[in-house]
């Protein structure tokens, strides 16, 4: 049998973020990007935090509704204080990265096209590459570079053979809750490699 040169390759992964950092260092590559390995953390961070709907969804009037991008900046030009501006500002920047890169066409089919998501985020990471406590720089790349974040981000984010990366995040939630042996070879077959449950977490 000849091999699959298209199937993932096992990736040393103790955590989710670890899984994602090796995906978009490789999708980087195929794409011809050079991101600071620490824009690579951050983001796989972000695809891993945002793998949860909590982390995405907010609750207004008892029901999850993903908050509009443009009401989020207005919360953040409303801000009593900086510190809780730049959170703000933060999590436009990451929502915009987000489900710009891995939900286009449904904003699409509603008349939001890339640009508005490049407007927004590179707007508002651009505030945070100059006033941010920490990480400026990667903020500052995000900020020079979002069309091209977009773009790796939904590259590593995409299907891979039949499983797509939300599929990788339940099974690696049931697997960190149970410890189960079926589940871990699971994720083995897909290269996650993974340490004892419970190392990192």
């Amino acid at each position: 049998m000849l091999p699959d040169h298209d199937a993932p390759k096992p990736i040393s992964a103790a955590s989710l973020p670890d899984y994602f950092h090796g995906r978009l260092r490789r999708s980087a590559q195929r794409l011809n990007l050079q991101p600071h390995d620490d824009t690579l953390w951050y983001l796989g961070d972000l695809l891993h935090r945002y793998g949860r709907s909590e982390q995405v969804f907010d609750y207004q009037e008892g029901q999850r509704r993903l908050r509009p991008l443009a009401l989020l900046y207005d919360d953040a030009r409303a801000a009593e204080n900086e510190r809780q501006r730049c959170l703000l500002l933060q999590r436009l920047g990451d929502l915009a990265l987000f489900v710009g890169a891995l939900f286009p066409e449904g904003y699409a089919r509603r008349g939001i096209h890339r640009d508005y998501f490049v407007g927004m985020g590179g707007g508002a990471y651009d505030y945070l590459a100059d006033r941010a406590p920490a990480n400026r720089h990667i903020f500052r790349e995000l900020t020079h570079q979002f069309a091209r974040m977009l773009e790796l981000v939904a590259a590593a984010g995409s299907r891979h053979s039949r499983f797509s990366h939300d599929d990788v995040l339940r099974l690696y939630a049931r697997w960190l809750a149970s410890g189960n042996a079926t589940l871990g070879r699971q994720l083995q077959a897909l290269g996650v490699l993974l340490g004892p449950v419970g190392r990192n977490h």
